[in-house]
Parts: C-alpha cells; structure tokens; sequence
C-alpha cells in the first residue's frame, strides 16, 4: 500500500532545514511509523496516551469494532474501561502540569482591524470554569445536548469547552446558517438550552443574530418542541467583558442593531459570568461518552448529526495535529475556518489546545478591508503554520502578487489545504507566492465523519505531488474498490473506502443508527465508504477525485442536492426542482438548478430572485444559487428517474452526452440547451 520508496521525479520536498527536529523527518521512518500503527495499533497509540491524564485506565483491546453489516450491528470502540474528560486535558492540564498558564492560547483578531484581544491558558480556563458553572446554574447536566450559534469570538471556544467540562454535548451550528437550519438540529438533538450572541459584522455586512435565533425558537415551537433557555452573549451591542479573558478588545458600539429580548427565556452571558466561581471540578467521561454532535448535509436532504465521543477523538486531533503541521512549541499557528464546521472543531480548538499551540482565531474575511488581510496577519502575529481552504486560494489568486508580496511573510514554515481537492495551478501559486518557494503544502484529505485528517502528506517525510492528498495517516488502511466491491490494485480508479477503524472516526448518526449503517457501510460490507471517488497513481500516490453520490462541494461546504430541491420545491410556483454541481473557478462548484414551475406561472427576473431567497432562509447564504434555469421538463428515464449525468452535461455546456436512449423524451435535452444559463443570476 505504501511504496518501499517515494518517487523522486516531479515533486516537492519539504528541504533540509524542514527536517532537522521534525517529528516524521524522512519518508522512511513514515514508513516504519506507519506498518507500526496498522500492525501493532496498541502499542502505536498506547504510547501517545501517555500525553495525556486519565482518571482510570483502558482495559482490552485499544479498538474493537464491526465494519460488516452482514455480522451485525456496526460499531467502534476505542480504550473501553477508560475514563478523561477533554477539557482538562486541554486546559488544566496546560496550566498546571505543563506550566503553561501564561503562554498565550489564542490572538483573537476581530472582523475590524484593530479590533483584537490575547488570551493566555490559564484566562481561558478561569473563563470556561466560570461558565461551566452558569451552565450547571441553568440546569444543564451530563449528557444533555446543548445548541451553540455563535460568530468566532474566543466566548465560542469557552462555550464548547465548558459543555465539555461538565459532560454536556456540544451541537455548534454555524451562525452562516439559516434560523430553519438552526431550528432543524436543535429538534434533532433535542437540545436543552440555546447559546447565541446578539449579532457580529462579517465584512461590512451586519448579521442580527439574535433576531435569527428568536426566529428559530419560534419555529421549534411551532413543531411541537420547546426550548425555552438561551444565553445571549453581547457582542455589539453593549460594550462588556469578561473580566477573565484580559483586556477588553476594541470597541465595537453598534447602535443600530436593535436585539430583541424576552426576559422569560433569555440570560446576558455577561450577567451570569459576573459572580460565577471560577473552581469547577470537571465531569469524568467514560472513553465512548459523546463529545458532540455535528450536523453535516446527506443525500437524502435531511442532516446528519454526525456524533464523536471523547477518547478517541481527543487522541485523533491531538495527533493529526502535532504530526500533519509538524507542530513546534514556538509555533503561532492560524486555522482560517470557522468553528461552526469539522475543521473548526478538531484545528482551532482541540488538536491545537490539546499540543498547548498558540492559535489566530479569525472573526472577518479575507478580502476586508483589503485583499491583503491575511497576509497581514500573518506577519502581525508571525504566522508559522497556515491552514487554509483552496477556495480561499483561487479568490486571492485573482488579485495578483503584489498583495501578497507586500508583507514578508518570513514565518511562514508549513502551509496546509483543507475542504476540497486542491487543483494544481492553485497549489502552485500558494507555494510559489504565499510561500516564497520554500513551504510544504499538507493537502489534507478528511470528512467531518472522520474526525481528523485520514489522507494527507507530512511536510517533512513526504514528498509532495500537487493535487495530490498523498498516502493515508497513521492506523488508516484506504482501498481503491469498483461497482461490484472488488478491491483495485496498483494504478486504479473507483470507490474510496476504508478498511479498519482509527481513533477519531464517528461512532454513529445520532438518534438514527440505521442511517449510520445504511450510508456508510451497507454498499460495500466490511468497508467505511467515504462517498468519494479517488485514483491511486502508479507511485501509490492518492487522488480524490470527488463526490460520487447526490452532494456538491461548494467553496470546501458540502451541500445535498436532495436538500437545496426540497427548498426550491416549497416555493408555489415549483412543481419539481434538480440540481447539479458546474465548475466554478473559485468555489470549485456552484449551484445549477432546473426548475420547472406549474402550470401558468411565468419564468421571470423575480421569480429567480424569489427562490434565490427561498434557499438562503430555509439552508443559509452558502446554499443560494449561481444560476437557476426554467425547465418546462426535466430529462427522465422511462421510469421516471432525472437523468442527472444529463443535466450535468447542459450545466456545463458539454453537448457530448453519451448513452440516452433510456430517455422517454429526448426532445428535452435541446430545450433545454436552449434554456441554458450562461451567466449566473
């Protein structure tokens, strides 16, 4: 699976400087690391525990699991009899152990430059001790779920770690979604109690949180559940701190956003925090407790609450992250994501605490004020290790050289790509420009399913192809299979799967095992499947190659296809909606969308401007639509199956349509040519 030697032609390596000290220094000790962790996984991973505190000690086997439907339920297991809680691993563990109390954890740069505040480690844990105990005030206990649906503000980390300190569940909604979505997983996950933030700028544009959030209280009610606690942390509209996160950060007065309130349900953060103890023993966690749950697009338009447990996750992150950045105790290192998504979770807040890293936490965009915004901040804060999106890479690309050649960016010694395949002309540019020829870039190949990174280089061990997520991390054994489950070797092209557990996988869907089941291990019994299409080259090197199901993957956001139609179709004028992915040239994929509307209901300017609307308030503003086409009639098999690989073709122009003579009307497909979109509305 791996190959005796790395190839030497047409790559990148990492150089020598990169590998003094590194902790994987040569593709040969990778490796030798590697047939370790699949073939004596205890050992492997038993020695990493021994970073960390445990309350008591695992008994058994480190992993124990069932991948094959056919042999019963499926499950994983990981260092069962073993007790921790994380955030005492992160924090207390840090501060007290480590001494590293006044190291700082995170530079919070704010959406307004200026607007920014340092907290150290041992800030941080007197300010999540306090909230644990106003989480404990307000009733909450072990194993309760707790929705969170807050902008990137340090008072976001605090909340995720406080929950886990006192064993509560963790369920972040990213606050660039809709009230609808956020309504759908807090019935989901049956949350007891909402923590939001009264609003935030994203650019220029003002978000009013609060009023999305009361919105989607409302709309709980309406289904029948009833949330009746939230906590409102005042971000613009009332200048207060906590006193336990050091100086106050700029001001930030915002006298228009007005912030509705209902003393009845809502709580001021700041109001609780005021006489909050900041003494809270954490809640010990047997190994397989849930963490938190995750709620990422599926296939069938409903979201899955992805759900991770504590052990293994916390290993998984802790690893991935010391190992794929290569992390250093000098390091400053910036994830740009925001923690509403998988990356967030596991790159800005728990692999990095977990290695005590010092971290950028960014609340704006890359592109406000300026186009020079992050490599600003990058020598601001003297930037060693970046992690960034491809998206983010191609917008930037747009604007040339010399915004980034203005700054030095001299820090800069690893450079990583996360949320979509990388193409080549970008991974380029980021070497060349970003980092002036003498960075590696760790192409990072991973789910929200997954935890933590499962294909990806290391910058010092492996030599780099570009596009290319390289070989699988430690304990991950990939195959490459075809439609009938044969398992493909040497230079091949077909399903991605995996065939063993490792730490940080997800254990189940939540509330819905059999969905867990059905769509990840029931096509092929015995493997994970990923959903992605990946090609293995001839020196072993892995290729994702895409989505292979109903899902799009938009600016490094994957979105059903199934739930953006369901939105559309809800409009009155819609009697039947498809959509499809067409290649963009930022966001990797946009939105195409065949619409066909009822009988007497005109096509018009407004109409596109309506739907456009109707999918930014049922999913949020990453969902809306590049283009949105009027079909009078969508292309289906005699059966009555949309023929999708059909209107992929349209999309994008492409009149070479192969075999369609399972068509029942192929007189479709030109009207529909004719109709085709060409700019997007």
């Amino acid at each position: 699976m791996i190959p005796d030697k790395a190839p030497e032609d047409d790559v990148f390596h990492g150089g020598e400087e990169m590998r003094r000290g590194a902790h994987v220094p040569t593709f040969e000790k990778f490796k030798e690391m590697y047939m370790q962790s699949i073939e004596d996984p205890d050992k492997f991973w038993g020695d990493m525990t021994k970073d960390f505190f445990w309350k008591t000690k695992h008994t058994g086997r480190f992993l124990d699991y069932n991948f094959d439907v056919t042999k019963g339920e499926i499950f994983i297991k990981c260092m069962e009899g073993a007790s921790t809680n994380i955030c005492y691993n992160v924090l207390d563990r840090n501060v007290h152990d480590r001494r590293l109390g006044d190291k700082v954890a995170f530079y919070w740069e704010g959406n307004e430059p200026g607007d920014e505040l340092t907290v150290t480690y041992r800030e941080l844990l007197n300010s999540v001790c306090r909230f644990a105990n106003v989480l404990k005030s307000q009733g909450v206990k072990k194993g309760d779920r707790i929705a969170i649906y807050m902008p990137m503000v340090v008072e976001l980390v605090v909340a995720m770690l406080a929950c886990a300190r006192i064993g509560a569940v963790h369920s972040i909604v990213f606050a660039g979604f809709s009230a609808e979505s956020l309504c759908d997983r807090i019935v989901d996950s049956q949350c007891s109690l909402l923590i939001t933030a009264d609003g935030f700028y994203r650019g220029d544009k003002l978000i009013n949180l609060k009023l999305l959030a009361d919105e989607a209280l409302q709309k709980c009610t309406d289904k029948g559940f009833s949330l009746e606690r939230c906590i409102v942390l005042k971000h613009l509209s009332k200048e207060e701190q906590d006193p336990s996160l050091g100086s106050p950060p700029a001001k930030r007065p915002c006298p228009d956003l007005q912030v509705p309130w209902n003393p009845q349900v809502d709580k001021c953060w700041h109001a609780l925090m005021a006489d909050s103890s900041d003494e809270c023993e954490p809640e010990w966690c047997a190994s397989e407790d849930p963490l938190f749950i995750l709620y990422t697009s599926g296939s069938t338009g409903k979201p899955k609450g992805v759900l991770h447990t504590v052990s293994g996750y916390m290993l998984y992150t802790a690893a991935t992250f010391k190992l794929v950045f290569d992390y250093r105790p000098d390091d400053v290192y910036w994830c740009t994501a925001d923690i509403g998504w998988i990356t967030g979770h596991s790159y800005i807040t728990y692999g990095p605490l977990a290695n005590g890293a010092t971290s950028v936490l960014f609340e704006g965009l890359p592109t406000y004020p300026d186009v020079s915004r992050m490599w600003g901040i990058i020598d601001k804060y003297h930037v060693s290790k970046f992690y960034t999106a491809p998206t983010a890479i191609r917008l930037l690309m747009k604007y040339g050289s010399e915004p980034v050649q203005k700054y030095k960016r001299d820090s800069l010694k690893v450079l990583g790509t996360v949320g979509e395949p990388i193409n080549p002309e970008a991974w380029q540019w980021y070497f060349k420009v970003v980092g002036d020829g003498r960075c590696p870039i760790v192409d990072t190949f991973w789910q929200t399913e997954t935890g933590g990174h499962v294909m990806t280089p290391l910058p010092a061990a492996t030599p780099m192809k570009p596009g290319s997520a390289t070989f699988p991390f430690f304990g991950v054994v990939p195959a490459i299979l075809n439609e009938s489950g044969e398992e493909l070797e040497g230079p091949s092209e077909g399903y991605l799967v995996f065939k063993q557990p490792w730490p940080g996988v997800m254990r189940t869907v939540f509330g819905n095992h059999g969905r867990f089941e059905n769509t990840y291990f029931k096509k092929f019994p015995g493997y994970y499947v990923t959903g992605d299409g990946c090609r293995r080259d001839k020196d072993g090197y892995y290729w994702i190659t895409g989505r292979i199901d109903d899902m799009l993957n938009v600016s490094g956001h994957l979105l059903s296809t199934a739930e953006v139609e369901s939105a559309l179709v809800e409009h009155e004028a819609v009697a039947e909606a498809a959509v499809v992915g067409r290649h963009h040239p930022v966001k990797g994929e946009s939105l195409y969308c065949f619409v066909t509307l009822r009988d007497g209901v005109a096509f018009n300017h407004m109409l596109e401007v309506q739907l456009k609307n109707q999918v930014r308030e049922k999913i949020g503003a990453i969902a809306t639509p590049d283009f949105i086409q009027d079909a009078p009639a969508l292309p289906k098999t005699r059966s009555g199956k949309i023929m999708r690989r059909v209107l992929r073709k349209i999309a994008g122009g492409e009149r070479d349509l192969g075999d369609i003579s399972t068509l029942a009307d192929s007189s479709v497909v030109e009207q529909l040519f004719q109709n085709r979109c060409s700019t997007p509305v």
